[in-house]
Parts: C-alpha cells; sequence; structure tokens
C-alpha cells in the first residue's frame, strides 16, 4: 500500500476545499454560514500536514506539532462562535473526506493493511479531536471570566455613579432647603404681621392671600425637595401617607397654582370638578406631584389655546383625571417611549430646559398609587393624558 503520508500532502489542497465548502453547507453547522473560505479553513492546513506526517513516521515524534494546531484551531472555534458539536462535526467531516480520498490507495494495500490504515486515520483524528475540545473549553473559559471581570468593573462603576448621584442630590436638597427655608421663615413672620394689620384696616384680605400661597406653595415644595432625597436613598418601596382629601379643593389649589405660568403664555385654563368624587384616601403629596407635573407638561408645550384639567367618577371604585391642551401633540412613534427615563419629544422649535424626567415621574408614582395612565395624542391637535386612580387606596396591596 502506498505511503498515506505522502498521498494525503498530495491531496491537501483538494481535501481543504472540499472540507470548506462541505462545512460551509451542512445544515448542522450554523456557525459557518456567511463566513468566508479563509475564516472556516483557517489553520486546518497546518493540522493536515501535521496529521500526514505522523501517518508517515508512525506517530514518531510529531505529536507536539499536532498538539499544537489542534489547540489553536479550538481556540479560533470558541472565538468564532462554533458550539462543541459543531467542532466534533467538522471533524466527523474531515474524516470522511481524507478516507474518500484516500481509498484508491487502500486498493493498493491488503486488508490488514487497510484496516491498520484506518485505524491509525480514527486515532490522529480522535487525538487532534480531545485538543482541539481542550483548547476551545480553555479559550471560553478565559472568555468567561473576562466577562465576568467587566461585568465587576461595570457593577462597581455603577455602585459608585449611584452613591455620587445620592450624594450630589443630597447637597443639592441642602442647598435649596436653606434659601427655601429661610423663606418659609420670613414669609410667616411677614404673614402674621398683616394679619395684625389688616384687623386695624391697615391692609387687605387680597394681600394676605398672596402671602399665605407663597407660604403654601414653599411649604409644599421643601417637603417634595425632602421626599425626593428620601425617594433616592430607598431600596425598597418607599412609604405612603395614606389620607382622606377633598379631591375638588385639592385640585383647585393645585390650578391656582399654576395660573399665573399659563397666563404668562395667554394660556387659558380651565377646570371641571362637577362630576368628582368628593373625598378620596389617597397619598395627598403623591397625587400633587402627579396633577402638577401633568398640568405644568401641558402649559409648557403649549403655545396658545387652553389646557383643560377635567375630575370625574367612574365608578364605585375608580375615578379619574383627565389633562387636555391643545399643544404641539406627540407621534405615534414617541408615544411609546414618552414614559421612559430621559426621553424628550423631539422638537427643533422647544427650547425648554428639562432633562425628560416629569413623565418617567409621573408614570411611577401613578403605580405607586395603585393606578394606570394612558395618552391620547395627535401632532398639531394636542394631546389628553388620562390618570385613572382607586378612590381608595388600598395599602394591603402594595
Amino acid at each position: 500500500m502506498n505511503n498515506l503520508g505522502q498521498a494525503l500532502l498530495s491531496k491537501l489542497d483538494r481535501i481543504i476545499d472540499i472540507w470548506v465548502e462541505q462545512v460551509r453547507c451542512d445544515m448542522d453547522i450554523e456557525s459557518a454560514k456567511g463566513m468566508t473560505y479563509q475564516a472556516i479553513h483557517n489553520d486546518l492546513p497546518d493540522v493536515l500536514e501535521a496529521i500526514a506526517t505522523l501517518l508517515t513516521t508512525t506517530f514518531s515524534d510529531q505529536v507536539q506539532e499536532l498538539r499544537e494546531d489542534a489547540l489553536e484551531h479550538g481556540a479560533v472555534r470558541a472565538n468564532q462562535g462554533f458550539d462543541t458539536t459543531e467542532l466534533v462535526r467538522e471533524y466527523r467531516i474531515l474524516r470522511n473526506i481524507i478516507l474518500a480520498e484516500l481509498e484508491p490507495d487502500f486498493c493498493t494495500g491488503s486488508v490488514q493493511d487497510v484496516l491498520r490504515a484506518v485505524r491509525q486515520i480514527d486515532t490522529v483524528l480522535d487525538d487532534a479531536v480531545l485538543m482541539s475540545l481542550e483548547s476551545y473549553v480553555e479559550q471560553r473559559l478565559k472568555t468567561l471570566g473576562q466577562v465576568q471581570a467587566q461585568l465587576l468593573l461595570t457593577n462597581q462603576e455603577l455602585t459608585r455613579l449611584l452613591d455620587s448621584q445620592q450624594e450630589n442630590l443630597s447637597h443639592l436638597a441642602h442647598e435649596l432647603k436653606t434659601p427655601l427655608n429661610a423663606v418659609i421663615g420670613f414669609s410667616s413672620l411677614l404673614l402674621q404681621q398683616q394679619r395684625q394689620q389688616l384687623t386695624q384696616g391697615a391692609r387687605t384680605s387680597l394681600e394676605i392671600q398672596h402671602i399665605e400661597r407663597v407660604v403654601r406653595n414653599s411649604k409644599q415644595l421643601l417637603r417634595l425637595i425632602n421626599n425626593a432625597v428620601e425617594a433616592a436613598g430607598q431600596t425598597g418601596q418607599p412609604s405612603l401617607t395614606i389620607e382622606s382629601v377633598a379631591l375638588p379643593s385639592l385640585v383647585q389649589t393645585i390650578i391656582d397654582t399654576l395660573e399665573p405660568i399659563a397666563q404668562a403664555k395667554t394660556l387659558s385654563l380651565m377646570v371641571d370638578c362637577d362630576r368628582a368624587p368628593a373625598q378620596i384616601t389617597t397619598d395627598t403629596m403623591r397625587l400633587q406631584q402627579i396633577i402638577i407635573n401633568l398640568v405644568s407638561n401641558a402649559i409648557r408645550y403649549t403655545d396658545q389655546g387652553t389646557v383643560w384639567v377635567v375630575c370625574y367618577t367612574i365608578n364605585a371604585a375608580q375615578w379619574a383625571i383627565d389633562v387636555r391642551d391643545t399643544g404641539r401633540g406627540i407621534s405615534q412613534a414617541q408615544q411609546t417611549r414618552i414614559f421612559e427615563p430621559y426621553f424628550r419629544v423631539d422638537d427643533e422649535n422647544d427650547s425648554a430646559e428639562g432633562r425628560g424626567l416629569g413623565l418617567a415621574i409621573v408614570n411611577q408614582l401613578v403605580q405607586l398609587l395603585q393606578g394606570k395612565i394612558s395618552l391620547v395624542s395627535e401632532v398639531g391637535e394636542g394631546s389628553t393624558f388620562t390618570v385613572v386612580l382607586p378612590l381608595t387606596l388600598d395599602s394591603a396591596n402594595r
């Protein structure tokens, strides 16, 4: 029988071409789809040469060369995204091609010689498969280690950023609360003096109302700052203060506060609570935040026309508030992302500052109050935000 190693070397290029094409077309090797000729065959010629040398020298001193080439092949396949079954499959294809190409050489030998040669080829290829799998697993473990290390670094950076954000928020809250407390203190003192002068006829009740509004809104802003700092420091569900509140009065108070902003843009700010429930049980501060955010947004993105705030009872368990405007409207594509943090509606005419957190916070607060929020909008026609909430907030279902 002819020397199998020499025969294999003489057919090296043909075997490689056939093998690359079969691997590329094999339905069980998905990772090879779309790969180039060079990417598929990578170092296969070296593997084949090492196998041919082993067949020629009868496993003398070329085992190390085969090992190195097979190890390289396994590592490359790991980086290319092959799985282990695909790696074994391509070696099986290679074995079949080698046997088919050496068939004419087998015909020149005895049965014993052929069986010995086939066993020899099987042994060499089995060793190559084992070595390739060894390097494949090693490369995958190395990659996983790198990913794990990167995830650890990313987690550390996220933790650092979170701590920094909370620290910055606490610092900002301190900087805001200092002058705010001064405003509350001086306003309260002024209010007390004005009330004394009112009894003497030197002041009007309208002046008193203006000062009372300053005090009331300043205290509300202080509570919002305190709530924001508290929420930033919590990892669980934020606490709720559930109480009974007169809804029409609450809404009217909020509208009175925002009225000057609407007037500055020559907008009409209308409120309708005729069908609203007289009393609801909820977290008043969170509800105020929801309404203020929605109405402020409506005023901000409306250049002319009217902003309506309508409250009404839905059934024995729910009520709703609609905030409707005649503003710019929101496209269908943007509506799907409108409640995402930091998302802002693209508008080249919008010069208003903001981080795009308003509606994301509203959505979180609505969920906190066991409600739902929806949007109906058309570009150029305006938007309507509808919030549906329970008449009685059940703390047991949080």
